[in-house]
């Protein structure tokens, strides 16, 4: 029996950082941005109440991506397409040993393209291996920027492509408010050509670049989509090496992507539009097109991620999955996630000894798809109510009989639904698994709470109380 976090822990953090979102689309007071404020003497104040207006518009960002088996090879000539004379190649250390990358140089060698490798990016980045990175490419001054490897390398080079062009930038000046500046970005990034090697993160296809901020224990990035890649090179052959709980941890990640793009408060109900259209955040909430993806990646990932955790040969369901990975990563990367993502940083980020199976690294892992799945049973309770139809689609779509279902039951339903999928596919039993007890909710909420960026796209008020609600029930899942 897990025991519940006291109501005054609860209560303190709530007077730190504000026991809700603030984001108009979840204060009682909403409705004061559409107030006229006629007869109020026409102060400037009240004038700019006056003319604030309701999201009205969201955009549609995506990478270009080349789909094939082989389709690596081109990748030098793309670099000569470009005129590139100073490529740098980011990958980490075991991608280095592997096909991917040996793909990638060869080509770039048959096309006589000068090019250095930096192969020291960090499994689950944090702000030091960030800034490593960044070091690197100021030094190394590229003309293009090539990534060969899962979320992180695609999110390192990222972060190397923009302060490379932002010389004399600190990293604080790009991440996401309110841990940082939240500065956008407004001068055009070097081509980058982005060739995962996993399955999951769909970050070719977004302009998002995640990390752990080690002082303030959590995990925290820069959105905007002036960081998409140019090109994202979509490779079933470069994930043939993935070990099973690397199919298993990426794939995860894809369905919460699909799931929480899907339930998302809708773009309309965010809030305010922006003054400035460079202003509209990447993540704008649930959209007519961002749906579609999202929906169709949830199918796939049904279907396939069984089969391809328990087959190493399936290459046809780890063929969908990659495509699964780039449809959520379209459908996230504009809709945005919210509270399964949320949560997970924190997880994450305050993990002192869990180490995940077949994760070669130096340090303590939770990867980030599991780290991510791992609530999405609670957070399915919570959000529910807010959009029933959905929760009883998705729960059909993962196996549930919804013949007779009430709308009611739906967050329930689908809360069983993924119970079921989780167990089935093997994963941890709740943020026990990982070390995690009662004693350390407040520090978690705590975490948590920072990550305003995706928290504002929940369909539910998600403060304090109800964070620590959602860890509670996570701790056993099954």
């Amino acid at each position: 029996m897990v025991k519940r976090v006291s109501a005054t822990a609860v209560s303190n953090l709530m007077r730190m950082v504000g026991s809700s979102c603030s984001c108009p689309a979840h204060t009682a007071h909403a409705s004061a941005l559409m107030s006229s404020h006629k007869g109020s003497g026409g102060s400037k104040r009240h004038a700019s109440v006056e003319m604030a207006r309701p999201e009205y518009a969201f955009e549609m960002a995506t990478s270009t991506v080349r789909v094939g088996s082989g389709a690596t090879q081109e990748i030098g000539m793309d670099a000569a397409n470009l005129r590139a004379q100073r490529v740098m190649v980011f990958t980490d250390r075991n991608i280095a040993k592997l096909h991917p990358l040996k793909a990638v140089t060869e080509s770039l060698d048959r096309a006589k393209v000068n090019f250095t490798v930096y192969k020291d990016v960090r499994v689950e980045p944090s702000d030091k291996s960030f800034q490593h990175a960044i070091a690197a490419a100021r030094a190394y001054k590229p003309d293009a920027i090539i990534a060969v490897g899962g979320g992180s390398t695609m999110d390192t080079a990222k972060a190397a492509n923009l302060f490379t062009v932002y010389k004399d930038a600190d990293l604080m000046d790009f991440v996401n408010a309110p841990l940082g500046k939240g500065r956008p970005i407004d001068r055009a990034l070097l081509p980058l050509i982005a060739v995962p090697t996993t399955a999951g993160t769909g970050s070719e296809c977004t302009g998002s670049a995640i990390f752990d901020l080690k002082d303030r224990k959590a995990k925290t990035g820069i959105a905007d989509r002036a960081l998409r890649p140019m090109l994202g090179i979509i490779d079933p052959l470069n994930t043939r090496s993935m070990p099973q709980q690397v199919r298993l941890a990426s794939g995860l990640d894809v369905l919460c992507h699909a799931i929480e793009s899907y339930t998302a408060i809708p773009y309309t109900m965010r809030g305010p539009a922006p003054a400035n259209p460079l202003n509209r955040p990447a993540y704008q909430g649930s959209n007519p097109i961002s749906d579609i993806w999202s929906s169709k990646a949830l199918r796939m990932v049904a279907e396939s991620l069984p089969k391809s955790v328990r087959n190493a040969d399936d290459y046809a369901a780890q063929d969908a999955m990659t495509l699964a990975a780039a449809y959520a990563g379209i459908g996230f990367g504009n809709g945005g996630v919210h509270l399964m993502h949320g949560c997970s940083y924190g997880i994450s980020g305050l993990n002192k000894a869990y180490h995940h199976p077949q994760y070669q690294t130096d340090h303590p892992l939770c990867p980030h798809g599991i780290s991510v799945a791992i609530t999405s049973p609670a957070v399915a309770e919570f959000t529910g109510a807010m959009s029933p139809d959905r929760h009883l689609e998705i729960a059909q779509v993962l196996g549930a009989d919804v013949t007779n279902a009430k709308r009611d039951d739906a967050g329930a339903i689908l809360a069983d639904a993924l119970r079921r999928f989780l167990f089935d596919l093997g994963v941890p039993d709740g943020i026990s698994a990982f070390g995690f007890t009662s004693s350390d909710i407040e520090p978690l909420v705590q975490s948590i709470l920072p990550q305003k960026r995706v928290l504002q796209l929940s369909p539910r008020e998600s403060g304090a109380e109800q964070i620590a609600s959602i860890l509670e029930r996570s701790m056993k899942n099954y």
